[in-house]
């Protein structure tokens, strides 16, 4: 039972191991989204 159990455990990690490898090797694309924003007219006035 004590075996089952260690098994169990050892080959969890290795797939946990495994997932973080391959997540090394391809990170996933960031995703981008443009920003558009209106800014006051009040901040680039000099006076």
């Amino acid at each position: 039972m004590g075996r089952l159990i260690l098994g169990v455990l050892l080959a969890g990690l290795l797939v946990i191991g495994l997932g973080m490898l391959a997540l090394g090797a391809f990170p996933p694309q960031p995703k981008v989204t443009p920003i558009h924003k209106v800014m006051p007219n009040e901040r680039f006035t000099h006076g």
